[in-house]
């Protein structure tokens, strides 16, 4: 019988239950049918914490495989950040001084303060990881090894794996000038999850649960333009322009403005909210001022969703997912949903069509050609 490990952890500020397997089919449809999230920080699916959901997992699962819930009432733990060395373990100056140079020009290029967090401290580990042999002689197969013998060895996350994969790629090609053959370094392959989205009548609900203008106006307007959630945090007044009925979202991913189309009935209540709350510089401004938290708009959607009685284990960026599958529903070419969106390859957009409901509900089984006979 397979074993199941189960957790208690926190993930994006959520305490959920962390299962965790080696690669079956059966056990893997029976999450997504449960509702679990798969995430690649903490290799393994993830279900809210609670005392419904845990008997749940053993209803579902037994028979099946046996569940380890030896530490499921252990305190749970924050996802890890990459952390910097310690001060026993500092850099040589030599690389110090390169490190420096990487997180310079990082900073010349405007990437996102996040990103230079990341690929810096990525390359801090690295670095700290072969802190005796000079920067000269680091070779493709010292990256190879420092794959297998520390981020493999240590069971890291894929998706760590891959981001100091990148982070050692950059700092070689636009530090030391020299190009990395990272094809020769093995990658986690990438997990092809379906967005979750929301029908309709669903997103009705969520949007009429609220009496708050506020909190009503911001999940409005996020479904009707398809915004992601930095995106609305980050709105100023004067990017809506009733006039030409359009929205202008300004450097948002990728460093890219678009302009999406402005919902006449979202205007309205726009219009009502400014009214009575009336800000001075975002649209929408925390009760001190300043940008909205990114907390509280969490939590905003969250009690909408339980008001409205839907189970589903969705996020805030499912209205974004749920407005592009609506779009291709109502017939919108791919191609105007991928600009609207912001997305910089067709073959992002192209995830939704898998989702469409339209085009599978066309779709006969071959079962229909045959007669049954009942006995």
């Amino acid at each position: 019988m397979e074993k199941i490990t189960v957790t208690a952890v926190v993930h994006r500020e959520h305490a959920v239950f962390l299962m965790q397997f080696s690669k079956d089919e059966e056990l893997t449809t029976i999450c997504k049918r449960l509702g679990c999230s798969y995430t690649k920080t903490h290799s393994g699916w993830t279900l809210p914490n609670n005392r419904e959901n845990l008997r749940a997992l053993f209803h579902h699962f037994k028979g099946i495989a046996h569940l380890d819930t030896t530490q499921i009432f252990a305190k749970p733990q924050k996802e890890k950040p990459v952390k910097s060395p310690s001060a026993k373990e500092q850099l040589t100056l030599e690389h110090q001084h390169k490190l420096l140079e990487y997180e310079r020009f990082l900073r010349s290029k405007r990437f996102a303060e996040s990103t230079i967090k990341t690929y810096v401290g990525s390359m801090q580990i690295f670095l700290n990881y072969f802190k005796d042999k000079p920067m000269s002689q680091l070779s493709n197969q010292d990256i190879i090894a420092f794959n297998n013998d520390y981020v493999l060895a240590k069971r890291l996350s894929g998706s760590f794996q891959n981001q100091i994969v990148n982070a050692i790629k950059k700092f070689f090609l636009v530090v030391e000038n020299r190009r990395m053959d990272i094809e020769a370094i093995h990658r986690p392959r990438t997990e092809k999850t379906l967005p979750k989205v929301l029908s309709l009548d669903e997103v009705s609900g969520i949007l009429n649960a609220l009496d708050n203008i506020k909190h009503t106006s911001m999940l409005a307007l996020i479904y009707s333009a398809g915004l992601r959630r930095g995106e609305i945090l980050t709105m100023k007044i004067n990017a809506v322009d009733s006039k030409r009925m359009m929205i202008h979202i300004f450097n948002a991913k990728g460093k890219k403005d678009r302009m999406v189309p402005l919902a006449p009935s979202v205007l309205e209540l726009l219009r009502t909210y400014y009214k009575v709350y009336k800000p001075k510089d975002f649209l929408f401004e925390g009760q001190n001022g300043g940008k909205y938290s990114e907390k509280s708009l969490q939590e905003v959607f969250k009690k909408a969703k339980s008001l409205a009685g839907i189970k589903k284990n969705v996020t805030l960026h499912s209205l974004r997912h749920s407005y592009a599958t609506h779009l291709l529903e109502s017939g919108i070419n791919l191609r105007y949903i991928q600009d609207l969106l912001g997305h910089k390859s067709p073959k992002t957009t192209q995830i939704y069509t898998h989702v469409s409901n339209e085009a599978l509900s066309k779709v006969t089984s071959p079962i229909e050609q045959l007669i049954i006979i009942k006995k």
